[in-house]
């Protein structure tokens, strides 16, 4: 497609304010060509290990470690594990209920099956905003449209004023947020023991400080072989707690390999973000925490529904600057990346969209 009749088309859809929601209530058999991601062939049959079973997301249990040392001990340690190798973990008995984990979906859902004009209101692509709905934050850069909607919620460390928060999940918006940064702390912390440093650490370097909230909405795909959900790509935060229903399609780079990360009842997925891998060397060797590229396929059987809770402060005008840890560098393992604020690499990112690439060789040294 010529690049005119490309943005000719970008721009009809975007003006719909209906997202792509909007396309599958209309009744669409065939998917519009801004859609149709150039390597969808590689998406319909994923490369898969040969020992499937040598293959799996740890799962973590992080229930006690609050009363028993040695049980802290084998968590940080199981943590750590995890973060080197893989770059994303699960966690369960992390403090939230289950009737929360599904309000917290059912509010997202609600949202996005409600009138296209109680949504139009909401729908705009200023970044400076608190509160956004759109579809596709880089939808004039990247590659191809995703088959997916997403509602923007900036919730830490200032909240939106509860009536900018849409009604139909506001309430719970604001309390999931307030028990997923009580959990980012303790995640932290663990995190921050993992690397050997003390307890505090990252805390004190303000990583659990911002919390932006995305609910993501995945309709059903006549076509999600040409499609694709989200792109490959690693995240441009400190961390991310990621809460998925039951449908699937998340899947993880690993070893050369997608490794589906299942749905597992009660459990929140958790992935490294590029900062703390740009911050974080490994003591003992130069393994380091991994922020792993992952993407989520488009389905057929959808809506799927998630929601991302990103620990990142690269909304805020803070001056501070992030690199990686002075205590942990030495002669044999120098630093890789050079520091930055996290506003620049958060705009980097944004303007650079999910190209496949990694926005992390931006910071190499």
């Amino acid at each position: 497609m010529a690049s005119s009749e490309r943005l000719a088309e970008l721009k009809a859809f975007d003006e719909t304010k209906r997202g792509v929601k909007g396309l599958v209530d209309d009744g669409i058999s065939t998917i519009p060509s801004i859609f149709i991601h150039p390597f969808s062939p590689s998406l319909s049959s994923p490369p898969s290990p040969k020992h499937k079973t040598s293959f799996s997301i740890p799962v973590i249990n992080l229930g006690g470690i609050e009363n028993g040392s040695n049980l802290r001990k084998d968590v940080i340690e199981r943590i750590r594990d995890a973060s080197e190798k893989w770059g994303f973990f699960q966690v369960v008995n992390h403090g939230i209920s289950i009737s929360v984990l599904e309000e917290m979906l059912a509010g997202i859902r609600g949202f996005f099956e409600q009138d296209d004009e109680v949504k139009k209101a909401y729908y705009t692509r200023d970044r400076n905003k608190k509160v956004v709905y759109n579809s596709n934050f880089d939808l004039y850069t990247g590659l191809a449209a995703n088959w997916r909607d997403t509602l923007f919620c900036m919730m830490a460390p200032t909240s939106p004023h509860p009536d900018d928060l849409p009604p139909s999940c506001r309430e719970i918006v604001m309390e999931y947020s307030k028990q997923v940064m009580k959990l980012g702390k303790v995640l932290f912390e663990l995190l921050s023991g993992g690397l050997g440093l003390q307890m505090g650490h990252l805390n004190e370097l303000g990583c659990s400080e911002g919390l932006l909230l995305l609910g993501h909405y995945y309709p059903p795909c006549p076509q999600p072989q040409l499609a694709i959900g989200t792109p490959q790509h690693s995240d441009n935060n400190f961390l991310t707690v990621l809460l998925q229903d039951q449908i699937g399609g998340l899947q993880v780079l690993h070893q050369d390999y997608w490794v589906d990360v299942p749905p597992t009842p009660g459990a929140l997925v958790v992935n490294i973000g590029d900062l703390l891998q740009a911050s974080g060397i490994s003591l003992m060797s130069n393994d380091k925490f991994k922020s792993s590229e992952h993407r989520v396929l488009a389905n057929s059987i959808g809506p799927r529904v998630s929601v991302a809770c990103f620990f990142s402060t690269g909304f805020l005008p803070t001056p501070r600057i992030y690199g990686p840890i002075k205590e942990l560098a030495s002669e044999s393992d120098p630093p890789k990346y050079r520091e930055t604020t996290v506003a620049e690499y958060v705009a980097y990112f944004n303007d650079k969209g999910l190209d496949g690439k990694s926005a992390l060789d931006h910071l190499r040294l």
